[in-house]
């Protein structure tokens, strides 16, 4: 950010980081759940969004556009319109929860669907971008990841230090760029990154991470590799069952994708006694059909 940047905020970011009593006694590590539920329109996007429009405003563009499974869209449409600016939005038939396709419609900003996957999706709002001078918002924009790197800052300084690990969903795997960047610049041991994947990326419970080919895998692999850590692949039973205790064991109603980095700590990368924060990425209220399916 520079001195003529403007400020483009809902007050994103200073998220709670959440003692898992029950799930730490259960597992035998210290479990903390970082809460982006908490940011202002449900998910951890929000605060790369306000980097990104805010530079993308700096900048003069007229508008925004971003290919999305829901938690980029609806922080497009809400910076977007606190900017004044027009946001359009790309997304896949069908594999969006409904709950933030009525985010979007109520921010006003044009939803573009069409058929295929994310990555045809990413594709058009690509292909639309050039035709209208518009700037992309996605993960693939630098100052997202600028944004986002703010939560490792924000776990160092509410644990006194950094975590032994931490695990995240991994979907396009921008996020788990971002802390890896985070993390790099405060220095000091890097914990060791867990990214969590869903077996069935293309129709997982999760829609959330519901996208086939990850836009930041190269950086995954090398945040994974320079910290020690791992790419694990849970089934959807497992992540239903990550939710359920999640909301009935510690009173955290997430969405199924952010249920995947609990559901990881089955699979290794994690050992008796250590302290690991587990970061919740999205609101329950983001897919509340999956209350119906997974309950």
């Amino acid at each position: 950010m520079s001195g003529s940047t403007p400020i483009v905020t809902l007050g994103e970011g200073s998220t709670p980081l959440v003692r898992a009593e029950r799930l730490s006694a259960r597992l035998g590590i210290e479990i903390w759940l970082k809460w982006e539920g908490a940011n202002p329109t449900g998910s951890f996007k929000d605060r790369g969004m306000a980097v990104a429009v805010a530079k993308a405003l700096e900048a003069g563009a007229r508008g925004l556009v971003c290919a999305s499974t829901g938690n980029t869209a609806a922080s497009a449409a809400a910076y977007a319109a606190r900017a004044g600016i027009e946001a359009v939005v790309v997304y896949p038939a069908g594999a969006v929860a409904s709950s933030k396709l009525v985010q979007v419609r109520a921010a006003g900003a044009r939803l573009v669907e069409i058929d295929g996957s994310f990555d045809d999706a990413f594709s058009a709002a690509l292909q639309l971008a050039e035709r209208e001078q518009y700037t992309v918002v996605n993960s693939t924009n630098p100052h997202r990841l600028d944004g986002q790197k703010t939560a490792a800052f924000e776990i160092v300084e509410q644990l006194g230090g950094p975590p032994d690990v931490l695990a995240l969903p991994y979907g396009g795997g921008g996020n788990t760029a971002a802390y890896f960047k985070g993390f790099v610049e405060i220095g000091g041991t890097l914990p060791r990154l867990l990214a969590v994947e869903a077996v069935r990326r293309a129709d997982t419970v999760a829609s959330a991470i519901r996208i086939i080919t990850p836009v930041h895998q190269h950086e995954v692999e090398e945040a994974v590799e320079r910290s020690h850590g791992a790419v694990v692949a849970v089934a959807d039973n497992e992540i239903a069952g990550a939710w359920r205790s999640l909301a009935r064991e510690e009173g955290l109603f997430c969405e199924p994708a952010s249920a995947a980095s609990v559901a990881g700590l089955a699979h290794g990368g994690a050992a008796l006694g250590d302290r690991v924060v587990c970061v919740l990425t999205g609101h329950g209220l983001k897919d509340p059909d999956a209350v119906e399916r997974l309950a």
